[in-house]
């Protein structure tokens, strides 16, 4: 399951989103940058990536073809539009771990810290992202290139804790998969009450656990 849809609905100032449905708009007033991502999602699972016009984006979101531009370069770029901040917020938990944490301690302060933002939203828009994605394969290579950012970005991380270099890639690879697991088995539940969090923790335990096998 690509996790592109986990990226996609962090607002860039960590706001959690409660609906993808265009037709709460009345509810809940998201910037134009928001807009423009929840009406590609809508599009592209409609009618799919190739098919789907910046003007098609822009008309659905209600703003301006320049209003898009002056947001994104171009539609590839809308699915990368919470990437920044889930790096950000991944990066926070590791460098304020406790100074005595392990790698993986650190890591899963980390997953703590970006789970606790993802919303009703993200699992909402999982379905019909993940259909966009499975039918494209450009998206499916930017998704492979996010998942690189994020583990780059734990990577930097720990090695600022003085992890080691192999040590702190390790980690940072097994964070990234606790990730992907732990939010593939949060959306795929009927209902939701624990949050992500709980699950990309736990993905991790059994991770930590399985290398242990290894040696």
């Amino acid at each position: 399951m690509s996790w592109d849809l986990c990226l996609i609905t962090v607002a860039l100032d960590g706001t959690k989103v409660p609906s993808p449905r265009m037709g709460l708009m009345a509810r809940w007033q998201p910037g134009a940058r928001d807009r423009l991502v929840l009406a590609a999602v809508d599009l592209f699972a409609d009618q799919g990536y190739d098919a789907t016009t910046v003007a098609q984006i822009a008309e659905r979101a209600g703003v301006t073809k320049s209003t898009f531009f002056r947001h994104f370069p171009d539609k590839r770029e809308l699915l990368v539009a919470g990437q920044e901040t889930l790096c950000r917020l991944l990066v926070e938990g590791i460098t304020t771990a406790h100074e005595s944490a392990t790698p993986l301690e650190a890591v899963a302060a980390g997953l703590e810290r970006a789970s606790n933002e993802m919303g009703p939203m993200n699992r909402e828009l999982a379905p019909r992202l993940k259909a966009a994605i499975a039918a494209s394969t450009e998206l499916q290579e930017r998704d492979a290139l996010k998942t690189v950012g994020l583990a780059k970005a734990m990577t930097d991380a720990l090695k600022s804790r003085g992890v080691p270099d192999p040590l702190a890639h390790l980690a940072a690879e097994l964070g990234v998969l606790a990730f992907k697991q732990g939010y593939a088995t949060w959306t795929a539940l009927e209902q939701d009450e624990a949050g992500l969090a709980p699950h990309t923790l736990a993905a991790l335990e059994e991770l930590r656990a399985a290398t242990t096998a290894l040696s």
